[in-house]
């Protein structure tokens, strides 16, 4: 039953809209200049196929005003690196996102921020963020520390350790004084944790207060201030060296098929194409190519030219955010002539092949063979690794458009079987996976391939059938680097020379790397 909008006031203010399912979690965040004007225009007849799987999907649409546009813009894109709604653009490299705590203790600590896979922070305190891999401030995590005098101890001890003789903290563990002080260093630290210009008005503050202590003669005070702006300016020249080589350029192409989009780049350094990448995502709501440049530059560096095929919706305000963000003017153009509009055209012609052979040529390849209903965009491997009756551990790799996609690995402890029956355990961990991604109505994988023969197959078949599920399964047997498949007697056999079968070795490979060292560190963990 689709959700009847009138029965809820919606603000005609600037701001972010955030949709909910049945069960509270909200699946869509978008932005909005006049948000009644927006939200109103989802519930219209006329939305494309995409658009209305959200809309049946919605129970409930929540409000954040803001006081102009361009807050929408950060505020929806840091809401949905926090929540990560299916329906959004997420990029494969969500795991670059990194959060700091400040710990709800009476001497609080700087720690990482952990989450968990529904994107809830685990931890009391305050967390701030998100920083990119890379960031000054993740990379510095330890200078912070020792600029602020944070206690580094997971408990506190009686007595000072060795960070206080090496000037890293000042010992609330021991000294009323430190316990005074410590307060006022970490309301500090939060204040830098706010942003750029807050580390300059905080040095000066500094500078001041080791002058006046100078003056009074209150030497080992100056001395320590001293040492802290050291450090500081540490932080300060690894924030400035995180945007060398302005004059890079960074191409992008963008090609739509059936509601869905391709985005690919290359990223150019001195004139030589260094890195490219592909992207896709559905043609959802709000979903542009603006949102997913503006998302993008979230995790990467920003280059002070990005030359597109199709000039992104809102361009000025676009170049506007990513110049605050970069500290320097950033131009978005379309190059129509010369060497630029040449590389354009060749990322196009890129994606036009993408588009016709359905993705990576190895993953098209495997379609064909196996005779799959699709492209195995997602594939999800799994393997046992049994030292012996009390070391037996499953492990499961997981590839996107045929590349390992790390923070999709899995790991398993058996729980079900004893002594060293292989076909049972792999039996356990695949209705595990499956009845897990079942419960979180999370997205199935294209094809499942197990490490092993026929038996291995037959095991992972009839655990994938208890749950009610058709999932493409195959086995790769090592020996003869044989493909297995339901119901057919004889493997097939694909050429060592074909992407497809490096693809499924790839994978099994991962898997088994991951599985050997769960289990060696399960092992080390008993001895010890």
């Amino acid at each position: 039953m689709t959700f009847d909008i009138s029965t809820i006031n919606i603000p005609t203010n600037p701001g972010i809209y955030l949709m909910k399912d049945s069960d509270k979690k909200i699946i869509y965040i978008g932005k909005a200049k006049n948000l009644k004007n927006r939200v109103k225009s989802y519930f219209t007849k006329n939305q494309n196929y995409k658009t209305q799987k959200l809309v049946e999907n919605i129970s409930d649409v929540e409000f954040v005003l803001t006081d102009n546009e361009s807050e929408a813009f950060l505020l929806e894109s840091n809401m949905i690196k926090k929540y990560r709604p299916r329906f959004n653009i997420e990029l494969k490299d969500q795991q670059r996102y990194t959060y700091l705590r400040i710990s709800d203790e009476k001497y609080p600590r700087l720690l990482v921020a952990r989450r968990t896979r529904d994107g809830k922070f685990l931890g009391k305190g305050k967390t701030f963020g998100p920083f990119t891999q890379g960031s000054s401030k993740l990379l510095t995590i330890g200078t912070l520390r020792k600029a602020f005098q944070i206690r580094i101890c997971k408990t506190l001890p009686k007595k000072v350790c060795l960070e206080y003789h090496l000037g890293n903290c000042e010992g609330p563990c021991e000294f009323k004084d430190a316990q005074e002080r410590y307060s006022k260093h970490v309301s500090a630290l939060e204040d830098v944790l706010k942003g750029k210009n807050q580390t300059k008005i905080f040095t000066k503050k500094l500078e001041e207060e080791m002058h006046q202590a100078a003056k009074l003669q209150q030497f080992e005070r100056a001395k320590d201030i001293r040492d802290t702006l050291v450090r500081l300016g540490s932080l300060q020249t690894k924030q400035k060296m995180e945007y060398v080589d302005k004059s890079d350029e960074e191409y992008f192409g963008v090609g739509t098929q059936e509601q869905s989009v391709t985005v690919m780049n290359f990223r150019m350094i001195n004139g030589v194409i260094r890195d490219s990448d592909k992207f896709f995502f559905d043609l959802v709501g709000d979903n542009s190519f603006s949102n997913f440049l503006f998302q993008y530059y979230s995790t990467h560096k920003i280059p002070k030219f990005i030359l597109v095929s199709e000039i992104p919706e809102k361009k000025e305000l676009l170049e506007s955010l990513l110049s605050e963000q970069a500290g320097f003017t950033v131009r978005i153009s379309r190059p129509t002539k010369g060497k630029r509009r040449e590389i354009i055209t060749l990322i196009l012609k890129n994606i036009q092949l993408i588009h016709s052979k359905g993705g990576e040529p190895g993953l098209a390849e495997l379609k064909e063979i196996l005779n799959l209903p699709e492209i195995p965009k997602i594939i999800e491997c799994f393997d046992i690794s049994n030292h012996g009756v009390d070391f037996a551990v499953g492990s499961m790799s997981q590839f996107v458009d045929g590349k390992p996609h790390k923070s999709g690995y899995r790991k398993f402890k058996i729980k079900t079987v004893s002594g060293r029956d292989d076909f049972a355990m792999i039996g356990e961990i695949i209705k595990r996976r499956y009845y897990r991604l079942l419960e979180e109505k999370s997205q199935l994988p294209d094809l499942i391939v197990i490490d092993g023969g026929k038996g291995q197959l037959n095991a992972a078949i009839n655990s994938l059938e208890s749950l009610g599920l058709k999932l493409p399964c195959i086995s790769l047997a090592k020996e003869n680097e044989e493909v297995y498949v339901p119901k057919n007697k004889n493997p097939i056999v694909i050429s060592r020379e074909m992407s497809s079968l490096k693809i499924l070795q790839h994978a099994r490979d991962e898997t088994h790397r991951f599985g050997v060292a769960y289990n060696r560190t399960i092992r080390k963990n008993k001895i010890k």
